[in-house]
């Protein structure tokens, strides 16, 4: 036991933990950082991450400033690029780089604001490259001359026949193909008052096709113009107005677009109505008489005069005007917004009878006299004598 007197052994620690100090043996040093050099590596590390952060923000600043990428031009192979409708420059730009038509969606849009014609790009296709400068690619799209179209015209009083044979010729497509596209009418839009026959439906214009305008979308177009005609002339309150369903207006209408011109065409669809309306008139007996319709059951181009016996030869056909009286089953043509509009608003008068006595001219005199009928039948007689290469 220590003499409590006595001061505690220098062997052992006074907090009870290893010796203090042991003879013959080193006491080892902890290491440590210099206070000065600690100073000099957190200077470092600060200084680094300012460097990063101010290089950062330069690139930043120069990226700002610095003009956006862009090809010099003038571009490489072909895109046919399309322009749909509602799209804005942005996204036309957007989709020019999507496209490898431009380098940046930048660029085209500084070079789209610079042009004071971009505002009216028009909808459709354009014939662009790959790596065009974006002010040559907005030079291509602001002109509507560049739209890339395959231009069909179909002219009024066209049957679908015809029309088809256009479609063929004009376009990248067979017959066939626009035959099973009109034997689906569900797809192409038809009214249900057609009862699936085109016939009269297939609007006469002039369409501009796209490049990747398939038979469906060219035939659906006519149909698509067709209604716009028909609202226009408010072809199914019309029908309601005159008593006859929308169907037999565009029947009226077919035939008007078949026999009539210009300002005659109000008159001739009066003659049709007053002929239909009045079946037991003595004169005419509900039988309507037009040429056209025979011609149409004849399967034949429209001629001016009929004889006897083609008319005899389909004497039971629904299109003999002839033999069987009032309107036929559907339109023989396509009618156009001239015989749209003269079924929907006729003329007021009591004639029964027109006559085209100069084939030329189209000269069409009208008559409710069987007598005054004749006389005018003796004029085209006259003029097929003299004019017989047109009759």
């Amino acid at each position: 036991m220590s003499d409590p007197s006595h001061p505690s052994d220098p062997l052992l620690p006074v907090d009870g933990g290893s010796p203090a100090y042991e003879p013959g043996r080193r006491r080892r040093k902890r290491r440590s950082l210099p206070g000065c050099l600690a100073v000099l590596v957190a200077l470092a590390i600060v200084a680094g991450g300012l460097w990063f952060g101010v290089t950062r923000g330069v690139s930043w600043i120069e990226d700002q400033f610095a003009d956006p990428e862009d090809f010099a031009g003038p571009g490489r192979g072909k895109v046919s690029f399309e322009v749909s409708d509602g799209d804005s420059s942005a996204q036309i730009c957007r989709n020019l780089k999507a496209s490898g038509v431009v380098a940046s969606v930048q660029a085209c849009i500084d070079a789209a604001a610079a042009d004071p014609d971009s505002p009216g790009i028009q909808v459709g296709f354009y014939p662009l490259k790959k790596e065009m400068a974006s002010e040559e690619a907005i030079d291509v799209l602001v002109d509507p001359a560049n739209i890339i179209t395959n231009a069909v015209t179909i002219p009024e009083g066209y049957n679908v026949d015809q029309v088809v044979e256009v479609l063929a010729d004009r376009t990248d497509f067979n017959a066939s193909d626009f035959e099973r596209v009109l034997d689906q009418p569900d797809r192409i839009g038809l009214p249900d008052y057609a009862d699936g026959n085109p016939e009269g439906y297939l609007f006469p214009s002039t369409y501009s096709f796209g490049p990747n305008a398939k038979p469906l979308d060219m035939i659906t177009a006519m149909v698509d113009r067709w209604r716009q005609a028909a609202d226009d002339a408010g072809l199914e309150e019309a029908a309601e107005r005159l008593g006859y369903t929308p169907h037999e207006l565009m029947t009226v209408a077919s035939l008007v677009e078949a026999e009539g011109r210009g300002e005659d065409m109000p008159k001739v669809a009066r003659v049709i109505y007053n002929r239909v309306e009045n079946p037991d008139n003595g004169i005419t007996n509900g039988l309507l008489q037009v040429d056209a319709a025979v011609n149409y059951a004849l399967g034949k181009e429209p001629i001016a005069r009929l004889t006897t016996d083609e008319i005899d030869s389909v004497a039971d056909s629904p299109y003999n005007t002839y033999k069987q009286p009032g309107l036929p089953p559907g339109p023989i043509e396509a009618p156009g917004d001239a015989a749209i509009e003269a079924a929907t608003t006729p003329a007021d008068g009591p004639w029964l009878f027109y006559v085209t006595v100069d084939l030329g001219t189209g000269e069409t005199k009208f008559t409710d006299s069987y007598d005054e009928f004749l006389s005018f039948r003796d004029e085209l007689d006259e003029y097929c004598a003299t004019q017989s290469d047109r009759c």
